[in-house]
């Protein structure tokens, strides 16, 4: 990946941070911040989109999850972390498997995964976040609504 598609991707990702609060949400876990946005992908800069492989368009959102630790100096620090999870209504009936996969920007691992919005319908995440080997994944939910700016 080139110089530059790496600075779009960064500032891609940044975008997701700067959205409003609903976008970017946390769940504490003893000394572990597991960070969890969803956005629609129209959001996303098309040269970012394109170099990874994300489909553009106002029926699809991202979901990106990453972790980090905290430390004792009061720092934290990204950990490389595996995401499973599902999506889909709030009753359950019609969950879909996510597909996630590992994204890069120098040593800030993160786990994204895209899927078809339901509009104005909110929809109900359940993950599954393993960011210690030795300990069982952290179980994170939560819901959100989607609107299509058409």
């Amino acid at each position: 990946m080139t110089r530059h598609s790496l600075m779009a991707l960064a500032m891609g990702l940044m975008l997701l941070a700067t959205l409003p609060a609903q976008a970017q949400q946390f769940e504490q876990v003893g000394d572990f911040q597991i960070h969890y946005s969803a956005v629609n992908t129209s959001f996303l800069p098309e040269s970012v989109a394109r170099e990874n492989g994300i489909q553009r368009s106002q029926v699809m959102a991202l979901l990106n999850v990453s972790v980090l630790e905290e430390l004792e100096d009061g720092s934290t620090r990204p950990v490389m972390a595996s995401v499973e999870g599902r999506s889909g209504a709030l009753d359950g009936d019609d969950s879909t498997p996510l597909a996630f996969r590992s994204l890069r920007i120098g040593d800030a691992p993160s786990q994204v995964a895209v899927f078809r919005i339901r509009e104005d319908e909110p929809m109900r995440f359940d993950l599954r976040v393993r960011y210690d080997r030795n300990a069982e994944p952290a179980e994170v939910s939560f819901i959100q609504r989607f609107y299509i700016d058409r």
